[in-house]
């Protein structure tokens, strides 16, 4: 029986003024706005269908996948029906609506997409009183660049219309692929249905050894671990590739079923949200423990009695002990990035290694242009994403396993290979406090105003008296970073005051906030002494906090008595 064609319709829409993409062309706004606003995310699925070619869009491949929030399975219901309407050829897409960003990466890459849609708010909360976005992957498997970003938000201040199939129905449960007719469409519209895991786990085992990580979890000097995937999106990836493949027992890993609003937890893996996974490793029965956000690309690292490895320690000693990982010991190390607020941890090692240093903005996709260019191996950023060339995106997962790989190489506890790295580096004291929920415009004169400050002539070599320390400024700046594949210049990226004793204070507004603000303040300060490598953070860094809160006077102009959450 011949099947009756899908009707492609043209629907009438008038822009929304806020949809500009954060860094990486992606757009998070609260679900509610999703939900509520007429035609909100068509809008913007048009728009970043429209910002590619037509020349390149039409007949393409695409990859969609989602973290399983709250609206997911909605959404990626019309990106379907319109990407069919807009040209698209083919949507490789994973099971039930779910793949991690990693996972989307690695696929793009795999089959040569065109790029890939995103529907995920990263670490933010979800449900229906959360947070929803949207974001776009570009054909090296990376989040778009700022000229594709501008790009999607010129279309969307003039949009019109958009494209949609309304009647398509895909079915996301079942493997395999699916075939639709479309009204004025030669060829038909193509849908694959993939297993969420199986094309990243073909490429984990390409990079590591996975017998020396299966023995270290199975074998007769076998460490417990302790994996927690916040019920987001790396549940299905945890059982399957750490359980299944590598053998760690089933009750090693906990919160691994997806949940649209991820059991009513913020899926953030840090210290403040990930509170079941640091009370159970603070008993000491694990040796290793793991924590993800909800689209996978973040990480915590925790050691037995809940020793925290914080994220710039995280990145320095990974790439102080790449030779354990047969992916480098072949391709080799070409140099090194971190985001700016990152530690300057980094830069030791690639001292010692012989290997350049890249200090960009914050934002992968700076790291993506390095890595095409073949400048870049491993990078890294404060906010505990990790990643290598391997992809074009941040990996939880592969620097869970990194860590593992190091375990069984050098037969040590997580807190002895930490504290040998800082008996031999220096240990790198670090902190953020993050003020959330700001009003836009205290936040944006809090920065206006400390910028003129500390550029001012008169503040330079000024000297900061706080109990017994006396901190003396070397230099001070806007963040600026000139993109050496490119030569695109990316200003305004953070504010920096550093010491003479190399300390810094770093003041940033975050990128990802929507309708309020977020102000980051980090604080750093390095020990070479051994002798000194015991003491808090906090304590070791409330001198140059002190200085911060005194110079940017946020607590009396936003009225709040300390950070949302600390670091």
């Amino acid at each position: 029986m011949e099947r009756t064609p899908i009707p492609v319709l043209t629907v009438q829409t008038s822009p929304y003024e806020d949809q500009r993409p954060t860094g990486g062309g992606g757009l998070r706004r609260p679900t509610g706005l999703f939900e509520s606003q007429r035609n909100y995310l068509p809008n913007f699925v048009q728009s970043v269908l429209s910002s590619v070619d037509l020349r390149d869009r039409q007949g393409c491949t695409m990859v969609v996948g989602s973290d399983g929030r709250y609206f997911s399975k909605t959404a990626i219901e019309i990106v379907v029906q319109m990407a069919a309407a807009n040209g698209i050829g083919r949507l490789v897409i994973g099971q039930n609506g779910i793949l991690s960003t990693p996972a989307v990466s690695c696929i793009i890459r795999k089959i040569k997409a065109a790029g890939g849609i995103i529907l995920t708010a990263s670490h933010s909360p979800g449900g229906p009183g959360g947070e929803f976005g949207v974001k776009f992957e570009v054909a090296n498997g990376g989040p778009a660049p700022d000229i594709v970003s501008d790009k999607i938000y010129q279309i969307s201040k003039t949009l019109e219309e958009y494209a949609i199939c309304p009647d398509l129905r895909v079915d996301l449960s079942r493997l395999g692929r699916q075939e639709f007719d479309l009204e004025n469409k030669f060829k038909p519209f193509r849908v694959e249905i993939v297993d969420s895991v199986d094309i990243y786990l073909n490429l984990l085992r390409s990079i590591f050894d996975f017998s020396a990580i299966r023995n270290l979890l199975t074998g007769p000097n076998q460490i417990k671990i302790r994996i927690d995937a916040m019920n987001g999106v790396m549940g299905p990836y945890v059982r399957r590739i750490l359980c299944d493949e590598l053998g760690a027992p089933a009750n090693s890993a906990i919160n691994c079923i997806p949940l649209e609003d991820f059991g009513g937890q913020t899926p953030d893996p840090n210290l403040t949200y990930a509170t079941a996974l640091l009370e159970a490793m603070r008993g000491g029965e694990y040796g290793f423990g793991a924590a993800f956000d909800a689209d996978g690309d973040r990480y915590m690292i925790l050691g037995q009695n809940g020793f925290f490895v914080n994220a710039s320690d995280s990145l320095a000693i990974i790439a102080a002990n790449l030779s354990c990982i047969p992916y480098f010991c072949q391709m080799g190390v070409r140099g090194f990035g971190r985001s700016m607020p990152t530690s300057t941890a980094l830069d030791k090692v690639a001292k010692v290694m012989k290997v350049p240093v890249y200090e960009t903005p914050t934002g992968w996709r700076y790291f993506s242009s390095l890595m095409d260019s073949g400048r870049c191996s491993l990078c890294g950023e404060e906010s505990f994403g990790t990643g290598s060339d391997h992809l074009r995106e941040k990996d939880g997962l592969w620097a869970v396993l990194v860590w593992l790989s190091i375990l069984a190489a050098r037969k040590q506890s997580v807190e002895e290979i930490v504290r040998d790295h800082w008996a031999k580096f220096g240990r790198h004291y670090y902190c953020r406090f993050d003020y959330e929920a700001l009003e836009p415009r205290t936040a944006y004169f809090i920065m206006r105003d400390l910028e003129a400050l500390i550029t001012d002539k008169s503040f330079s070599h000024q000297q900061f008296a706080v109990g017994n320390n006396i901190y003396s400024v070397e230099r001070t700046d806007s963040f600026e970073y000139i993109d050496p594949v490119d030569g695109t210049v990316t200003k305004r990226q953070g504010l920096r005051i550093i010491f003479s004793d190399a300390s810094r204070l770093i003041f940033r507004m975050s990128a990802s906030s929507h309708v309020r603000a977020t102000l980051r303040i980090y604080a750093e300060s390095y020990e070479k002494d051994p002798s000194q490598h015991n003491k808090e953070p906090q304590a070791v860094l409330s001198p140059l906090i002190a200085i911060a809160l005194k110079i940017s006077q946020i607590h009396e102009r936003t009225g709040r008595k300390g950070p949302t959450v600390i670091t």
